[in-house]
């Protein structure tokens, strides 16, 4: 064991040693746990349309809206945890996941109080996504108008 090993040697010792790359069935895993949250979308938004009679818009809307309140209350039930666990990006980058991300601060921080607890670490995750968001279609805004976008 003493005896200095040569850069070969050291690259096979490494190689043996070092973890297999999971990065393939994390990224089957976020795409079809993703995915399956779209379908629920979809679906939700035919249920608006034919059962309810809802216009486009409002059927649009009632699908978000159901989309953050379950992801909300996922969150609050402690399963969206294990969702996000084993989806990874899947459960973050839909609209449920920004649920998550300002539903569990809040649980989080309640027992410091609604203002100096829920209050002030509501956004902490969301705030700059909500940041750079609005900052970037602001300037999309403004730069569709500049070059002729509006007439």
């Amino acid at each position: 064991m003493n005896e200095i090993m040569d850069k070969q040697e050291y690259a096979k010792l490494v190689r043996e040693r070092m973890p297999k790359s999971k990065t393939g069935m994390e990224c089957l895993r976020a795409f079809l746990v993703g995915g399956l949250i779209c379908v629920l979308g979809e679906l939700l938004h035919i249920f608006y349309l034919e059962q309810w009679q809802m216009s486009e818009d409002n059927a649009a809307a009632m699908v978000s809206i159901t989309l953050i309140f379950m992801g909300a209350l996922l969150t609050g039930l402690g399963v969206y945890d294990l969702i996000g666990k084993f989806a990874g990006a899947g459960s973050i980058v839909p609209i449920s996941g920004y649920a998550n991300s300002v539903t569990a601060p809040a649980l989080e921080f309640k027992r410091e109080g609604f203002i100096l607890g829920v209050g002030a670490k509501l956004f902490t995750i969301a705030g700059p996504v909500l940041v750079y968001g609005i900052t970037s279609s602001i300037l999309v805004g403004v730069l569709y108008c500049i070059f002729g976008g509006i007439s």
